[in-house]
Order: C-alpha cells, then structure tokens, then sequence
C-alpha cells in the first residue's frame, strides 16, 4: 500500500516506521541496531520530527530545546535566556551572516535574529518543519532576516559554498548527525577563516560507562524517545571539534552549574515546582494526568485520519523520553547543555 504523503511535508510511512528502528526491549539492542539507525539517520529523524513536532509545540513550545532555571523564572523567559547566552558568548553582531544547523521551526533563530540583529539561514532536513518555520517567521515580520533552506548538514558545503558564513551554531541538533566528526567538518568548511562556531551539545557525560547495563539501556531510552541515532560521550564531542581543526575557546557542561531549579524540573510534571503561575499549565502537560488526556486525544485523532498513522507510537516515545532524560540528569549520566565556542583559524597573513 502506497505511502500517505501529507500537503504539509509528513510522509505517514516515515511516521509508521520509527518506533521499527528499535528493538522493543531496549535492554537487547545491540551494535547492529545501533549501526542501522546510523545509516539510516535520515529516516530516523525525519521519521519522529513528522510525528513529534506538533506534539513538542503543544507539550513545550516553538524552540525545541532545555535550558538553565533561576528561582522564579518563567519557562518561556529562560529559553530565550539560553538563546541570548549563546550569542553573546558567540559575539553576534548586526549584519553577520550566520548558520543555523538544525533549525526545528525556528524558534532559536527568530529570538536570535531580535537580539543579535543578524541574518540567519536555518537549515532542515524535514519539509514540515521548514514549512512550519517560514510561517511563523513572516508572522513575527521577520522574512528580511531570516530564510530557510532544506538540507543535510553533513553536505553543508556542497549545498552553500565554502567561506560562506561569518558564524556558525547549533542548538540541541547535531546530536542526530550519524558522526560529529562528519557534522563539524561541513560546519568547519561553510565557515568563513576566523569564524565563530557555537554549539549546545546533547552527551552522555564522562561518569557513562557504556559496559554498565543500566548505562547502556539508559542512552538506548535517550535515543528511542528523541529521534537520535546514536547517543555518544562528551569527550567524543571534543575530541571531534578539535580532530577537525575547531580551536576551542570556551567549553562548559551548564549542567553542571550548582542551580537550585534544575534543567529537567519541567519533565517531572510536578506542578508544585512550577516557577510561575502560567508555567503550571506547561508542568502539568509533562504529568501523568496530562499525558494522559493529550495521548488519549492523539489516539483518536489518528484513528480519524486528522494525523498520519505512527503518531501516538512516537508520542509514546515521548514518554519514555521524559522519563530517560529526568533520570539522565538527576544522575549526571546525560547533558542536553554541553557549550562549546569553537573558532576557525584565520588565514596567516
């Protein structure tokens, strides 16, 4: 039976067959399982993006990613805090040219564009995002500033050029490429010489040991529920950024800052640690109570053809998702925060 293809981008196979990718006991997935979502990357991430984008919009919001809490800071506020400390560690100026690697629908570059005042190419792989992205982005009046682009990140210069960007960065993105070796080189490549390259990284931090089980089965839970390939330690990250020529300026797991309102408190779903009134509402999406009534609706939904069918398996994903990441942190055996401001070496004169 011939695929679904949706006007809006969504491919119903692609969506049917994520969940396929993985074993249904995590605890027996092995190096083959892991070595056929890495050559699949592509199916796999577009796969859970057609089936979960909508589901992160309504249970998050339009930036796809974490970020540091102060006591008493509003969700909203604090992501686009995280937004602004990545540029400003970048060093964005007016008029620059830059890179989004991994755009999701935008939300990152619209806030970066307002604070930074540059112009920014967001680059993704998956046609219902881009869509999503450029109607929300001529809804904020923002289509001089920024424009998107469909593409694989690990042909970034084939598809733009070498030199042609004044800085790159990635939020939360490039965890999905199939190496980071691959990804930061075609990163290193569109840069410009003496180019900035900022990245909020997803690892697993140097405390993992992939030979302890529960470690093991821990990552393989990251991965099955977030739409990642392959889930790989922090010191490979570096390693990466340096082996392909990135000197790195500044590097810091933000996760590991003494803050009294954790990262992942939004995933736990405990309304009581909701740092303001409105964010009971987002808090409460992530609790059992929530699931349940949004799971339920999505189930129906499907079933009534208004959402391509594998929707409700990757919205289950989700679950399995929240509760992999809580434990991650609450461990410190994962990081969705690994900052790293790398730079391109400048022609010598």
């Amino acid at each position: 039976m011939a695929s679904t293809q949706y006007a809006d981008g969504r491919q119903e196979t692609r969506v049917e067959n994520y969940t396929k990718f993985w074993q249904k006991d995590l605890g027996k997935e092995g190096e083959a399982d892991n070595q056929n979502r890495v050559d699949s990357y592509t199916d796999v991430v577009n796969g859970y993006y057609d089936g979960a984008t909508e589901l992160y919009e309504y249970g998050w919001a339009q930036s796809f990613h974490f970020s540091r809490f102060y006591k008493g800071e509003g969700f909203t506020a604090s992501l686009a805090r995280h937004e602004h400390y990545l540029s400003a560690q970048m060093s964005l100026r007016p008029g620059m040219r830059v890179l989004d690697v991994g755009c999701g629908v935008g939300g990152p570059a619209r806030e970066i564009a307002r604070f930074s005042d540059v112009n920014i190419v967001g680059l993704n792989n998956n046609d219902f995002q881009i869509q999503r992205a450029r109607k929300y982005t001529k809804k904020a009046g923002l289509e001089n500033q920024l424009s998107f682009a469909k593409g694989d990140f690990m042909k970034l210069s084939e598809q733009f050029g070498e030199n042609s960007f004044d800085a790159v960065y990635a939020i939360e993105a490039t965890v999905h490429a199939p190496t980071w070796e691959g990804v930061y080189g075609e990163i290193m490549k569109v840069l410009k010489p003496g180019g900035v390259f900022g990245v909020y990284e997803w690892c697993m931090t140097d405390s993992w040991d992939p030979s302890i089980p529960a470690h093991k089965e821990l990552a393989h839970a990251i991965e099955f529920g977030n739409g990642i390939p392959e889930m790989r330690p922090l010191k490979q990250a570096r390693e990466a950024m340096i082996k392909v020529g990135f000197v790195i300026e500044h590097e810091e797991d933000l996760a590991e800052r003494p803050d009294v309102v954790p990262w992942y408190y939004p995933l736990e779903g405990d309304i009581w640690k909701a740092q303001t009134a409105w964010d009971c509402f987002t808090v409460w999406r992530m609790s059992w109570s929530g699931k349940l009534v949004s799971h339920t609706a999505i189930k129906f939904m499907e079933m009534l053809g208004l959402l391509p069918k594998g929707t409700f398996d990757v919205g289950e994903s989700l679950k399995v998702a929240a509760d992999a990441l809580v434990k991650g942190g609450q461990t410190k055996l994962f990081t969705p925060m690994y900052l790293a401001i790398c730079r391109k070496p400048a022609l010598s004169e």
